[in-house]
């Protein structure tokens, strides 16, 4: 039987959660079965277009081991503000909110060595305890595999939607198979199929080659009956932007992979109905 006192405080945690659920009109889990598919940059990109296009956006990094959105988005260092008995997200522009485990911790270097209880607590803190206000979009940008961090998600969120990212190998598509499965056993949507470094155009003479394949997260698009929101071209400079804290869609809006992007940043826009009044 259950500690009265631990009943009583999850009830509250429960109440705070609902509260903050309230206040956010759509949350998107974007996640990958593989690591190294530039699912992180990708989330932040989303958001940060998102906001450009004038909807209050909130962006959640759960991966608690390898918290990479801060330095996406050059916020590395920053910490939240308390008021009120509530966290404060970091602003990165009037329309944007960051929120991530690296803010919290001392250095960037810090480990943090959890088991699932644990990470479990952290991310419904993430929601209860996290002052995140009025917003359209919630982006949770979640650690490679279908583990504790977008289990917990799927399970404390209810009708949380999933944008899964791919590369075009086998390999890497194989494993997202098994996302999208994930994602459908525990009852999230998925809302698209991203193809990332898909083919490599050339900025001098815009040809393209096939540098990692092409056409392998479109063709488990269509095996497993999810959009296609499209395919983003390899540019080595994404990795620079990225790195540097600028985010690539800003920094180069004129190459084919930032066009890309942000055309499935205009699908995903209109996903919510515009405001009455």
């Amino acid at each position: 039987m259950e500690d009265p006192k631990k009943a009583e405080a999850r009830l509250a945690q429960e109440k705070r959660i609902t509260e903050t659920l309230s206040k956010i009109r759509k949350v998107i889990m974007v996640l990958s079965g593989k690591g190294g598919v530039g699912k992180s940059s990708i989330a932040a990109n989303i958001a940060v277009g998102l906001a450009e296009r004038g909807k209050k956006v909130g962006l959640m990094d759960i991966d608690l081991h390898g918290p990479s959105i801060p330095r996406t988005l050059g916020l590395t260092g920053m910490r939240p503000e308390i008021a009120d008995d509530k966290v404060v997200p970091v602003r990165y522009s009037d329309n944007l909110k960051v929120l991530s485990m690296e803010n919290f911790l001392d250095t960037s270097e810090r480990a943090v060595i959890w088991r699932g209880p644990l990470k479990l607590a952290a991310i419904r803190q993430f929601f209860a305890d996290v002052d995140w206000g009025e917003l359209d979009y919630l982006i949770v940008d979640s650690p490679p595999g279908t583990g504790d961090e977008p289990l917990t998600v799927a399970q404390t969120l209810w009708g949380t939607s999933a944008i899964v990212v791919t590369t075009p190998q086998e390999i890497s598509v194989a494993d997202v198979r098994k996302s999208i499965t994930f994602c459908r056993t525990v009852g999230l949507d998925v809302i698209g199929l991203i193809e990332n470094m898909s083919g490599y155009v050339c900025p001098h003479c815009n040809k393209e080659s096939e540098l990692f394949g092409i056409g392998g997260g479109e063709r488990l698009a269509m095996e497993m009956n999810v959009k296609f929101l499209g395919r983003i071209p390899f540019d080595p400079d994404f990795v620079k932007s990225t790195d540097s804290g600028k985010p690539f869609i800003k920094n180069y809006p004129d190459r084919a992979a930032a066009k890309a992007l942000l055309s499935i940043i205009d699908e995903i826009a209109k996903m919510l109905p515009t405001k009455a009044g």
